[in-house]
């Protein structure tokens, strides 16, 4: 693993999910088949890209209960305790609606309600995710969400991986369908004859699925455009180098463009961690994609300091961000950009991915320091209440009208005047 002074510190981020002319030209082609054709151009594009032609897209509770059946039942229990945790953690997200009043009778408030419904996308391909129906689910149930869509792409013989059903039985989805990529997105969008559209679509995908994404919004909500997944550690003398370096491929083998750093202020420990993540390398399963990430996107640097360890995190800004130094909780209040904060050597960053309870939606690729995790505000909207007495349209009015005037609208002024008027009149 490469190691360098953090004066030679390079842009390691990469872009956002934006996609080359022709995987957009395919996105929109197939977002326009499905908005024309419904049902057809999915079953089309499923068979095309996936390679299984379906009678239906449903999910069947036959598929739901073979699913249970094929499941180890401690992985069950497991996946029953994650949720729980999760659901306990967004649970003290929630804000209650709230209502102020004046002395002059004014009252002003805040209504917050859940949206209707949302689409929740499940990637599939090299693995199956049901952490990631647990944290984008959860969420929008607590959030009071009253209809949650899940799709997913089917494998070759038509299925969905039986832990990814099992955590939607759980987390209590009752609407899911075996479609995938960017003809999943447009229906979530834009409905067919099987799928009716919702309000929202979050979830990670691949290139197809971002791009549809960003294609669809302002007609629904987004989560993110999200990158490939990161890491960054701090550390000092006191990190174990086959601790840091374990957690350093921790990330490595989701993607060949994810990206894992080190940074710390000891050339030891950034020598011993560079010679513990080639050896532990060669004992993965997903090798190669790890490799790929470790040669592109890995990195070790070293500063003159722990100050400007900090730094060189805060201009990263990485979606996790693990500190496993000396009095660890001491540096929190230094760190302004992350999205997810681990403190100490046990808080591996796999702790928050499956269970501790924090969302594992998280902002990549910089925008942490502008962005949040995915959190129940986000299935929620917030609508402003005005009610204006009498007594204050006659304090405020004129002041009203002049600030409409300046802005030269003039029956913005006259809708107050008149009723300063009427009032006047009236008594």
């Amino acid at each position: 693993m490469k190691i360098q002074q953090v004066t030679d510190l390079v842009s390691i981020k990469r872009s956002i999910e934006s996609g080359n002319d022709e995987q957009k030209a395919v996105v929109k082609e197939i977002i326009a088949k499905v908005r024309r054709f419904g049902d057809a151009a999915l079953k089309e594009f499923t068979e095309k890209l996936d390679g299984v032609c379906l009678s239906s897209f449903s999910v069947t509770e036959e598929e739901m209960a073979d699913a249970y059946a094929q499941t180890d039942t401690r992985f069950i229990s497991i996946v029953r305790e994650a949720a729980e945790n999760i659901r306990a953690y967004h649970e003290k997200q929630l804000r209650p609606s709230w209502m102020t009043t004046q002395e002059n009778g004014t009252i002003l408030g805040q209504k917050i309600t859940p949206l209707d419904s949302v689409g929740v996308y499940v990637p599939g391909g090299t693995a199956a995710y049901p952490s990631s129906v647990l944290m984008n689910v959860i969420p929008a149930m607590v959030a009071g969400v009253k209809r949650i869509v899940m799709v997913s792409p089917p494998d070759r013989e038509g299925k969905l991986p039986a832990p990814v059903l099992v955590a939607a039985k759980e987390a209590g989805v009752h609407e899911i369908y075996k479609v995938g990529g960017a003809q999943a997105i447009a229906a979530l969008a834009y409905g067919t004859e099987t799928i009716q559209p919702v309000d929202k679509i979050t979830g990670p995908g691949n290139i197809y699925v971002a791009l549809a994404k960003r294609e669809v919004f302002g007609d629904v909500d987004i989560d993110m455009i999200a990158g490939p997944s990161e890491i960054a550690i701090l550390a000092d003398d006191t990190a174990r180098a086959d601790e840091v370096a374990a957690d350093l491929l921790s990330q490595a083998e989701h993607d060949p463009r994810a990206c894992s750093v080190l940074v710390t202020p000891s050339q030891a420990l950034a020598e011993a961690v560079s010679v513990e993540v080639e050896r532990q390398l060669k004992l993965l399963l997903r090798q190669d994609i790890a490799a790929r990430s470790i040669a592109d996107y890995g990195m070790i640097y070293v500063t003159s300091c722990m100050d400007e360890a900090i730094e060189t995190i805060n201009q990263l800004a990485p979606e996790h961000l693990e500190i496993i130094t000396e009095n660890a909780i001491e540096l929190i209040g230094k760190i302004r950009h992350a999205g997810a904060i681990f403190i100490g050597r046990y808080s591996t960053e796999p702790v928050g991915d499956y269970f501790a309870g924090p969302n594992h939606v998280l902002p990549t690729n910089g925008t942490a320091r502008f962005s949040s995790p995915l959190n129940v505000d986000d299935f929620q909207k917030k609508s402003s209440v005005i009610f204006y007495s009498e007594k204050a349209l006659m304090e405020n009015g004129e002041k009203i009208a002049e600030f409409a005037r300046v802005e030269g609208l003039e029956a913005h002024a006259r809708a107050v005047e008149i009723r300063l008027k009427n009032v006047r009149e009236t008594h």
